[in-house]
């Protein structure tokens, strides 16, 4: 037994004759069953395997359909594998309803109008009933004529296209389908590499299953590149002919539809002769598609190829000051990745009519006003104070030479704007408008705060005070009421910038953005509400999807009665004092000016119940300024004489009840360790007929504002009726805030201190103190030389 085990595992498995992959020996035919049988037991051959010497059967290795059926099944587990592998590298199937390129972005005004676009951004994103039928089938008939029958590839177009190649000797036709392409512009590079054709050819059959065909048309038409800058079939209407798509005739139809194989090749302002036969190509396809007839086709054929040029509309930017603030707010809202990603399209709250008028105003007081009061920038910002949406924006004169943006960049000494969160901390802490002070010589802590014209009323109320901003009162009262109350609340309210705990603070010696200070007014508007300014609503990814919205809540930063006490002095500021340039027809207005240090800042923050408007006014370089204030009330006005039109009438509430009102503020009075009060008592001739004078002038000028309250030149009449006096040089905490001080009266030029009202245009025989003081009477009839030299409104 042991021998013919042996013996046998010598032997081939195969116990076929020589003849059949034998050998020349062989078992004896009388013992080939015996063995046969013994093998099988001892599972050295296979019970199944049978030895058949008349059929001569071969083992399964060497057989073909083996091999054959191996490679087929191979194959088939290697492409099932292949597709897996490029199934990880392609985007998320969710990815795949994506209507922008990546690396784009898109900012659109509140109205849905588009303000900016950045990247291969299509400028007019149209449905697909908006687009003729022709120009559909023209692309259709260009690009990819079974495109209504193939599942994204369409092998028939690929043999059909390169026959015709061939025949032409030339590229003529291409074999991808319009998914194809589309999976190219969304997701893929333009390299040309078999890995990139086979994820193509997979993302075509992806999208064919998530889309249905007339989304993905949609979707090409509105994002193919047909050159000169022109993304989608709407720009390129326009950069082509200047017309919409409905207004392109057949033969412009065929033109643009024959751009999208090779844009630079067949566009028809570089190459006009290429286009005209790649124009003619698309007609004899549309007729061989019964897309057109005959006669049709002959008559566009001798259309002559009139362009039109206009530039993209996406390279324009509309608003950019604002565009760019949106651009620095984005990093906010949404993470780096998608930002990098891009795609993205930001909704944004800017209202295009008020943005219009906001650039008209600024530009009309530049031209004019600032042309004579040697001023080159302003800014103006208008927020709805209810939700904090910013509705206009003006950053400056000319973005295209300078874009730094003075409503949100710039930090700026507000002046006597300042005050108002002064006094409101005052009235919050429970102290009633009809207190009075005492405006008299005043030195504290080696700080002296003075008034515009050093002259001194005697007792004031704080409302009085607000309307004529009386600057030795702002800085008893900041002392009375404390530095920290009056620093949080206008934190509260919404300045951001640094405050510092000095005496100055009173007088506006802080340096703080417009936006901010705008906002902050806000919370007056709405009875101590208070809303962050924000200019996005909601941003959406590549598919549509909201990926951020906004949700700012109103947070309590003053209470309502105090807000509303405040209202009503402000509003008197208004009507009374220096803010009367701001006056509206039927509308009920407040607001406070303000001046710095020789006029280098003109402030006027003003607000009525639906919104809130500052202007600022004035040079880069800090250089001082010829103006007043008042021509930022008046910049204010031209604004929003147009904004509100339209507007709902709203009233202010009345002013609460004063008798038994209790703070909710608790004030921190400041203990100076030196307070030195003089006497006016010497003065009591001088300055009693001088307030008599200012009575007298404050009356009579609020009446003139009550009857021409439009007219700017009569606010430059008004201030001349106050005594101008000599200025002396002002010594205070620091050279910008010390000299925070404001009155009625004029000053020489090269000592120009706060000023909230515009100061009296004299001739030079008017310059001398001696003169001044017996002319003002006059100076009413008879018109300065810069009154006369002034520019019109118009």
């Amino acid at each position: 037994m042991g021998k013919l085990t042996s013996w046998f595992k010598r032997r081939p498995t195969n116990l076929s004759d020589s003849g059949r992959g034998g050998t020349n020996e062989s078992l004896p035919p009388a013992h080939l069953a015996q063995t046969r049988q013994l093998l099988s037991k001892m599972k050295i051959l296979p019970s199944r395997m049978r030895v058949n010497r008349a059929t001569g059967a071969r083992p399964l290795y060497r057989r073909f359909w083996f091999w054959a059926g191996l490679s087929i099944g191979g194959g088939i587990a290697a492409s099932i594998y292949g597709i897996s592998l490029i199934d990880r590298t392609l985007p998320d199937q969710s990815e795949l309803n994506a209507v922008f390129r990546e690396q784009t972005l898109t900012i659109k005004a509140a109205d849905g109008s588009i303000l900016q676009q950045q990247g291969e951004a299509t400028r007019e994103q149209l449905k697909l009933e908006q687009i003729p039928d022709n120009l559909k089938k023209a692309f259709i008939a260009s690009e990819d004529r079974r495109f209504r029958q193939h599942n994204g590839v369409d092998p028939q177009g690929i043999v059909r296209a390169g026959l015709n190649n061939l025949r032409s000797q030339g590229v003529v036709e291409g074999g991808s389908t319009i998914t194809q392409q589309l999976t190219r512009i969304l997701f893929l590079k333009q390299e040309q590499t078999i890995w990139r054709k086979l994820k193509e050819v997979r993302l075509s059959q992806k999208m064919e299953q998530e889309l249905t065909k007339d989304q993905i048309l949609e979707r090409y038409l509105n994002l193919v590149y047909l050159g000169s800058g022109a993304y989608g079939v709407a720009d390129a209407s326009w950069v082509y002919f200047s017309k919409t798509p409905d207004q392109l005739s057949l033969a412009e139809m065929a033109t643009i539809a024959g751009l999208a194989p090779a844009p630079s090749l067949y566009a028809p302002d570089k190459n006009p002769e290429a286009a005209k036969r790649r124009r003619d190509l698309v007609l004899l396809r549309m007729q061989e598609d019964k897309v057109i007839t005959p006669e049709e086709r002959q008559a566009a054929i001798q259309e002559p190829l009139t362009l039109k040029s206009s530039l993209p509309k996406r390279v324009q930017v509309e608003s950019p000051y604002f565009t760019s603030y949106i651009q620095k707010e984005l990093p906010k809202y949404v993470s780096p990745n998608v930002l990098k990603s891009g795609g993205l399209v930001v909704e944004t709250t800017l209202n295009p009519t008020w943005q219009k008028v906001a650039e008209e105003a600024v530009a009309k007081t530049l031209r004019n006003q600032g042309r004579w009061e040697n001023f080159k920038q302003a800014a103006m910002v208008a927020i709805d104070p209810r939700n904090g949406e910013i509705k206009a924006m003006v950053g400056g004169k000319d973005f295209g030479k300078n874009q730094f943006n003075r409503v949100t960049q710039a930090q700026r000494q507000p002046g006597s704007t300042f005050k108002g969160f002064v006094y409101a901390t005052a009235i919050a802490t429970g102290k009633s408008p009809y207190d009075s002070y005492e405006d008299a010589p005043f030195v504290v802590d080696g700080y002296e705060p003075k008034n515009y014209s050093e002259n001194f009323r005697g007792s004031m109320n704080i409302r009085d005070a607000l309307t004529r901003s009386v600057n030795i009162i702002a800085v008893k009262v900041l002392i009375d009421v404390g530095f920290t109350p009056t620093i949080k609340l206008a934190h509260d309210m919404g300045i951001k910038s640094e405050l510092k705990p000095t005496y100055s603070l009173a007088l506006g010696s802080n340096e703080v953005n417009l936006l901010e200070l705008t906002s902050a007014y806000g919370s007056f508007a709405t009875q101590g509400l208070h809303v962050d300014p924000h200019g996005i609503t909601r941003i959406l990814n590549r598919q549509g999807k909201v990926i951020w919205s906004a949700n700012f809540k109103s947070k309590r930063a003053l209470d309502a009665d105090s807000a509303a006490i405040m209202t009503w002095m402000l509003r008197n500021v208004v009507q009374a004092g220096t803010g009367g340039a701001a006056q509206l027809d039927n509308r009920q207005v407040a607001g406070k000016t303000g001046t710095s240090d020789e006029a280098r800042d003109l402030w006027f923050i003003g607000y009525i119940p639906q919104m809130v408007t500052g202007v600022w006014l004035g040079n880069d370089d800090n250089r001082p300024t010829y103006g007043s204030s008042s021509s930022a009330a008046y910049t204010w006005h031209e604004f929003m004489e147009k904004a509100v039109e339209g507007m709902p009438v709203e009233k202010f509430p009345k002013r609460p009840k004063l008798d038994g009102r209790k703070g909710t503020i608790k004030a921190q009075s400041i203990k100076p360790k030196q307070i030195l009060n003089r006497s006016i008592a010497s003065k009591d001739d001088d300055s009693e007929g001088e307030r008599a004078r200012n009575s007298n002038s404050e009356e009579s000028g609020s009446s003139r504002r009550r009857r021409r309250r439009r007219s700017y030149s009569q606010e430059t009449q008004q201030s001349s009726d106050y005594t101008p006096r000599r200025r002396r040089r002002d010594r205070s905490e620091s050279s910008s805030s010390n000299s925070s001080s404001e009155s009625f009266t004029p000053r020489r030029r090269s000592r120009r201190v706060e000023s909230d009202s515009p100061p009296p245009r004299r001739s030079r025989r008017e310059s001398s103190p001696e003169n001044s003081s017996g002319s003002s009477g006059s100076s009413s009839s008879q018109p300065s030389w810069r009154d006369r030299l002034r520019p019109s409104n118009q």
